[in-house]
Order: C-alpha cells, then structure tokens, then sequence
C-alpha cells in the first residue's frame, strides 16, 4: 500500500502516472470528437430534414397558390359572373382538360344552392344544398380566394379539398362562389415518392396537416382525414401556427423519433418530416460506439500492461532494491530474499542480466568497503595531527594491513643533501633506511623512474630485472624480491614517492596499484598539510602585521572590547586623543579612555552623559565630543557597534572616534555661502531697484546730472554684481579643477597696471610699483593673475581706508617670482592669518574701514596662484598688512632686464 501514497519513490505508481498521463489527454480527445461530432451530425440531420420539410411546404405552397390562383381566374369570367350553364360549361371544361387534379368544378349562388357542376353527370355530386360547408361560410366572409378543410368526395370517396372564390358584385353584394375540388390523392403519391427514397427499416415517415390538424397527405390512403393525434404526438401546433423547426419525442407508440416541422402558409397547413432518433442518428451512435469500445480497449490495454509491468518489472526491481538496500547498509538478507533473486537471476532477459550484475556488485562492494575502512583510518590519521611523521608512520601501518606487505618507505629529496632519503618506513632494518641516498640524476632507480614519469613503476623480480642490477645487492642484503614505487603529486613539497616491497616476486595487480595510489595521495595530503601549515603560519603572522599597521595608521580611533569593557585593541590615534603612550593603553579600560578624552570637552558632564547613553544604547549608538586640541575645537563622533560570531551572537563591543571637524566646517561653510551671497546679492539688487523706481516714477521728473548720477549708481552696483558672479565661477571652477590656464608670455608691469584700474582705487590712495632690477620673463595666465592683485589691491584699499598707502613688490627667489602687497592699515592679526584664505571667511568687522565683502577673494587669488604651481602666505610686519604669492618661472628663458625700482602714483 505503501507505493500508492509514495509517487517519488515507486516505479510502478510512476509508470502508472505516465501511462495516465498519455492515454487521458487521447481519451479526452476522443470523447471530446465523439461530442463535437455527434453534434455536428445531429445538426446536420435536422437540417437535412428541415430543408426537406421546407421544400416539401414549399411545393405544397405553389401547388394550393396555383389552384387558388385558377379558381380566381374562373371567377372573372362573364358566363361564371353571369351563371350561364352553357358559358361555364365551355370553361370548365376546358379547365378540366388542363388540370388532372381537379375533379369537380362548380357554381354555388349566394344562397349556397348548386347552379352548374363540371362534369354534369348524376354520379358528379350529390344534393343542390351546400351552404352547410364551411368553406361556404368562410366565402361569405372574404373576398379572397380560399381553400377548405379535407374530406371525402361522397361521389369518388376520394379525399378532397376546396379551392374557393367568393364572387361579389360592385355594389358589394355577394353573387355566390365558384369552386375545384382538388384530389389531395397526388399529394400522398408525392409523400410515398419521398418515402419511397428511404430504406423502410428506417421508417421515415412524411405527412401534411390542413388548418383543422387533419391528415390530409400520407402514404398510406387509410389514414387520410384522421385526426393528426393518430398518428402524431402534440408537435404539430407549431406548424399549423406558421412555424419551422425540430423536436426530438415519444410517437404514440412510445418509439423515440425526431419531428421536423414547416408551415404551409398559403392554406395554413403544416408538413411534418418524423423518422426514429436511432436510424436519423445512427452514425452519431455508430461513432460513439466505436470511441466507447476505443475508450475501453485503451484503459483494458493499460491495466493489462501495468499488471505485466508489475509482476514482470517492478516487483523484481522491489526486491531487487531491498537486496541492493541490504547491500549499502551492510546487513545480511533473509534466506527467502536471497531465495527469491536466485530465482530471478535465472532470467534470460535484461531483469536477470541486471541482478546477476549487483550480485558480483555485492561482492566487489564488500572488498571495497574493507579498503575505504582503512582509507579512512588512514584519513583520520592525515587530520588527527599536523606531525607529519606521526601521519606517515600510521598511513604505512595501514599499508602493510590492507596490502599484506611488512615492508614499506616514504622516499623524499632531502634538499640540504640533494638526494632523496627514507621519511619514514616500516619493516625496513635501520642500516638501510640510514644508509639510502639516491641521487636525483641516478637513472636505473626505480624511484627516479617514477617521479620522471609521474607513472607508478614496478619490479616483479628484482633477480630477473636487468633494470635492477645495479641495486641488486641491496634487495639481497634487505631481503626483498618485489618492489613497487608510486609518484607523490606535491607541489608545496619536495618531489616524494611512496614504495613497498615484497620478499618473493610478485606481480602488482591493477587494484593493488590503484590502492596504493589512493594511500600515497593520503601521504601527499599528510606531506601538504605540513608544508602548508609551515606557510601559512608565517603568513598569517604577516597579514596580522599588516593590518596592525594598517588599523594604527587610520586617522579614526578604534577601540575593540569585551562585553565588560575590557580592552582586546586600541590604535595609536585613541592613545593621541586621550593623551595615553603605547604602555598606558596596554592596560587601560575603555571607560578611562574615555573619561580622558571627555576631560577635553568645554562641558565634560553633558558629553559624558551623551557618550553613557551611546554605550547603553538608550538614544542610538553614536554621541558627538567636542575637544580642544592645540587650542582650536576638534569635534570628534563616537559610533558603538557591536561584534558578533557567525550565529550572530554578540561576543565584544568596537567603538569609533571618527574626526568630524571638517564636516562640521563644511556646514558653516555652507551655510556662510547663503548668507554671504543673500546678503552680496540683496544689497546691489536694492540699489538698482530703488533707482530704477525713482527713474520711472511719473510725478518726478529728474533733470540730466540727476538721472546720469542714478545710471552711474546702477551700472556701479550691476558691476558688483557681476563681480560677485564671476568671484562665484572662478572659485567653483577651482575647487572643480576645472579651471584651465593659458600660459603666454606674461608683461609684469602691464598686469600690475590693468590690475589697478580695475581695482577702483580711492581718490586719495597712494599705489606704489617696486620691480626688482633683471626679473626674467613670466609665462603665466596674464587674465588669472590680474584677477590674483586686483582682488589683493581690493582688499587692502578695504581695510587701508581712504588714505591707504599701497605698495607691490616682485621679486625673484629661485625659480619663482615673489608678489608682495603691502598697506598701511590695521594689519592681520597672528590668529587669523591660517584662515583668512578660506571660503566665505572674514576677519573681525571692526577692522575694515568699508563695507565687508563675500569672503571670496583671498580664496580665489590662493586657487588661482595655485593653479600656476604657486603658494599664498602672509608675512608679519609692524605695520598694514602684507600678503605674498609665488608665481614660477617653470624654467623659460629670461626677459630683457627692467629698470630699476619704478614708483606709480594713482
């Protein structure tokens, strides 16, 4: 019972499921064209039928529509309007003549009293009177032509039916009828015809109903003028109705039979089309049969080859795998089991070919699983210790177990002698094992054969072997006959072999060899471990130097700890911060490093209290310490992590000093840049604003002088603002590096004088040139360095004041040119001059006589001399301030020499 819950795991079930799976989707599509088709042949019978009854209506149509049609015709004649006997006598015969199947024709007047019959003999009618007829009484009601209900002719007992023409007078008086009896007999002869066409077995049957659902048109003539529930179950309403279709019922006598029904609207008849569902369907049943009897060959067929699948297959592969089971498990299986597989080794076929294979499988596999037992002693050897003659001495002990050999070497070049000498042996004396050299270039040694050709090499008689004769006395001496020598595949090792002898000839097998390869790969494993470990040991003291080096030379602290707070590391920029020496920090805890760093703090009891709940991790893992170091504030972010094992389990803490001051400058930067060009910004656009209003206000009008002094104010102010755009590029493009530099040859003076043009000098300013004698010529970026002492001249007439005395000295120092602006202002104090050149930085507002700029300036001229290779700087003096700049010569050939010392006065 097992295999039918067990599909993965049972042949039989999987077998079963393939099966299913081809022969279910054939069976759907079998029964899916038995359905399709049954109904398409049911649709085509109906409409087969249909069309029949449709075209026999129509037929049938035509015919009354032709008689009705004559007998209207009859009507118009003057000797019928008239009632003249001898008039009407000519026409009706004449009409007789014409039409076989009309066999009475007469003229009834308005009373329905017989006036003429055709033809006129005694036996053509009986009576005069015939207004209880009712087509009679439907005449008085309609000026149509019109046909009666069927019945049987009282003189030729046949049955007939009345083609009528009411015959009325202008003035709307009724004249009487003029009338044909049609013999409905042609009728029936048409239907048998039809009949006739069909097998009778198939019991086809045709039959037309008039108005009054009589049968007036059958085969056969004794059913003429039944009633139609004779012969029909109640389907033919819908015919008498005016309406065509099918129905599948019951016949009166309980057979099953498809009805097809048209109307014949003409006389409001109906023709009915019947025939049993099983001759109308038969070839719908015929192929239904044929996909049951398919349907079920297919599923005996199937159950009968699982069966065969099963006793012949699967339960010989079930016991089969319970043998191979007991196989891999090292059990013995019962004596029935065994029984069993004898019997079915005895097959001929491939079932039986299968199990003689695993039962000499069995065999083989039991002598295996001795070897592997000792491999795998032998592996436990190779790992239980990295003693590398420990292993070898207990791999060869397994050698002499497994291969029956009490004799057995590991051969290896001793480098430091440059021949290969025993590592390690079993069984050999002490004297040979002391005493055997081979030299690498030896070439009748059966151990250098080996290791030349990576090939294990054999000697089954070492008395016989010529090859041996050379080493012949030293076999004698040892007492061996045999010798095998198999290659070691070192690569971190010197090259080794591993050997084993025997003391009577013998001829190695394959297995034997191919065993021994297995036990000398252990050796190699035994060989490579300790060489690698060797290696890897020096390695992993290298990397750790390393990284030691690495972690003591980042510029963050780091701390690792236990989860007590006890130190395990500590890098050298922790013991800088807390101002510990290497042997301080050896035996500190983190909470002393800590305190001393927090000790620096302007408020060490707020930043102790941040850095505690950092610790415990009650607000984040990280605090911020602000120190003072060298007099200036250092803002220092501590980030706790923790340190986990491979589960993830917590095992020590590490904590992060990362130096954040330049962060924190960067934001103030940022933050100077917005109010700085707000403000830089506001101011001229105010200006402008203001005077562009004035001018344009339409109750002022200004004269000349005043508009010119409003323009000169907003053209001013529109150059401050350009220049405050310009000073934004340039320091963008060089903090960018993106600023290029055109090198030409560079006219000093000429720039110095451009510079001061442009530097708006006041009125009373004194701007002094000082050119050393023989400067060389410069090749630099005329516009950039123009740009470098107008923003210096700038500054100095800025905090100079309006009587600022300005001086520009060059000079040659090496393979630079020296710039120096010198005033006589209040001078830079010692504490701003490392800061002066920053971004956005301005000194104490009270030292400047104007209005304070962006900042920008001094940081563009220290890009841009840069930019030349140069250096900014600002040298002391007792009184103004001056600031240098280098400009290298970048060894061009020099200028003709200029004067003197030339002295400019703007």
């Amino acid at each position: 019972m097992k295999r039918w819950f067990s599909f993965h795991n049972d042949l039989g079930v999987q077998l079963l499921a393939l099966y299913m799976l081809v022969i279910v989707p054939s069976l759907i599509i079998l029964l899916a064209f038995d359905q399709l088709a049954g109904q398409r042949i049911q649709d085509d019978v109906r409409t087969n039928d249909l069309s029949l009854a449709r075209a026999i209506a129509q037929e049938t149509h035509l015919s009354i529509t032709n008689s009705l049609q004559a007998v209207e015709k009859l009507s118009e004649y003057p000797s019928v309007i008239d009632a003249d006997p001898n008039g009407m006598e000519l026409v009706f015969s004449i009409f007789l003549d014409t039409r076989p199947d009309v066999n009475l024709i007469y003229r009834l007047d308005p009373d329905g009293f017989m006036l003429y019959h055709y033809p006129t003999g005694p036996g053509s009618t009986i009576g005069v009177d015939f207004s209880f007829r009712d087509y009679y009484q439907r005449a008085l009601l309609s000026d149509e032509p019109l046909f009666s209900k069927g019945r049987i002719s009282p003189t030729t007992e046949q049955a007939v039916a009345t083609a009528v023409m009411p015959m009325w007078s202008e003035d709307h008086q009724f004249l009487g009828l003029v009338a044909t009896n049609i013999k409905l007999a042609s009728l029936s002869q048409t239907l048998a015809d039809i009949v006739s066409n069909h097998r009778p077995e198939e019991g086809f049957q045709v039959v037309i109903l008039d108005s009054s659902a009589q049968i007036i048109a059958y085969p056969d003539a004794e059913l003429l003028l039944h009633e139609a529930p004779d012969l029909l179950p109640e389907i033919y309403a819908p015919a008498l109705a005016g309406k065509s279709g099918t129905r599948i019922t019951a016949s009166p006598s309980g057979e099953e039979r498809l009805y097809t029904y048209a109307p014949i609207p003409s006389a409001g008849w109906g023709v009915i089309v019947s025939r049993p569902t099983a001759a109308a369907f038969s070839t719908q049943i015929t192929i239904h049969r044929i996909t049951v009897i398919v349907a079920a060959t297919f599923l005996v067929l199937g159950l009968v080859v699982w069966i065969l699948l099963t006793l012949r297959v699967i339960t010989p592969i079930e016991r089969l795998a319970a043998i191979s089971q007991s196989i891999g498990t090292n059990q013995k299986s019962s004596p029935e089991e065994r029984e069993q597989i004898s019997r079915m080794a005895k097959r001929s076929d491939q079932i039986g070919h299968l199990i003689r294979s695993i039962l000499r499988m069995e065999k083989s596999i039991a002598a295996r699983i001795t070897e592997q037992e000792t491999l795998l002693e032998t592996s436990q050897a190779v790992v239980s210790s990295l003693d590398s003659q420990i292993v070898l001495d207990r791999i060869l002990e397994q050698v002499q177990k497994l291969l029956g050999v009490k004799m057995c070497a590991v051969i290896a070049l001793d480098k430091q002698r440059n021949a290969f000498r025993i590592r390690a042996s079993r069984g050999l004396s002490k004297q040979y094992t002391e005493q055997l050299a081979i030299q690498p270039t030896e070439p009748r040694s059966v151990t250098m054969r080996a290791l030349r050709s990576k090939q294990p090499i054999q000697v089954s008689d070492t008395e016989s072997d010529s090859s041996f004769s050379a080493q012949r006395p030293r076999a004698q001496a040892e007492g061996y006959r045999s010798m095998l020598a198999v290659p070691l595949n070192t690569q971190h090792a010197p090259p080794t072999a591993l050997l084993v002898f025997r003391p009577d000839p013998h001829v190695f097998s394959t297995n034997e060899i191919q065993l021994l390869v297995n036990f000398a790969n252990h050796v190699t494993m035994a060989i490579e471990n300790a060489a690698l470990y060797t290696r890897s040991d020096m390695r992993l003291q290298e990397q750790t130097r390393r990284i030691e080096a690495l972690v003591q030379s980042l510029h963050d602290g780091l701390i690792l700890s236990t989860l007590s707070g006890n130190v395990i590391y500590i890098n050298r920029r922790v013991g800088e911060l807390a101002d510990l020496s290497a042997e301080d920090l050896g035996s500190a805890s983190v909470d002393r490093v800590l305190n001393r760093i927090v000790a620096k703090a302007p408020e060490p009891d707020k930043v102790f209290r941040d850095v505690e709940d950092a610790l415990k991790g009650k607000k984040g893992r990280s605090a911020e310490i602000p120190i003072m170091v060298f007099g200036r504030t250092t803002y220092l972010r501590l980030q706790v992590f923790d340190v986990t094992d491979g589960q993830g389990i917590p095992i020590g803490r590490g904590l992060i000093l990362r130096d954040i001051t330049a962060d924190r400058e960067l934001d103030r930067m940022k933050s100077s840049l917005i109010s700085t060009v707000s403000h830089e910004l506001r101011t001229p656009l105010a200006a402008i604003k203001g005077y562009a209003t004035t001018l344009l206000a339409d109750d002022v009008e200004w004269d000349s002088k005043s508009q010119r002094e409003f323009l000169s104010i907003i053209s001013s102010e529109s150059d401050r603002l350009s220049n405050l755009v310009n000073n934004l590029l340039d320091l963008s493009r060089i903090e960018a590096g993106s600023l290029n530099l055109s090198r030409v040859e560079c006219p000093i003076d000429e720039v110095i004088q451009h510079a001061a043009e442009r530097a708006h000098l006041l009125p009373d300013n004194r701007f002094i040139v000082e050119l050393e004698p023989n400067l060389p010529t410069l090749y630099a970026d005329p516009p950039r360095l123009e740009t470098v002492l107008r923003n210096l001249i700038e500054n100095a007439v800025k905090y100079a004041g309006p009587k600022a005395v300005i001086r520009i000295h060059v000079s040659r120092k090496g393979s630079s040119l020296i710039f120096r602006v010198k005033d006589n202002g209040p001078g830079i104090p010692p504490e701003e001059s490392q800061h002066i050149f920053q971004s956005f930085y301005r000194v104490d507002a009270s030292l400047t006589r104007l209005a304070s700029g962006a900042g920008l300036g001094l940081a563009i001229c220290q890009g841009l001399v840069r930019a030349h290779g140069g250096d900014t700087w600002v040298e002391p003096q007792e009184q103004g301030a001056c600031i240098a700049f280098s400009i290298p010569l970048n060894g061009e050939p020099q200028a003709e020499p200029t004067n003197s010392k030339e002295e400019k006065r703007v």
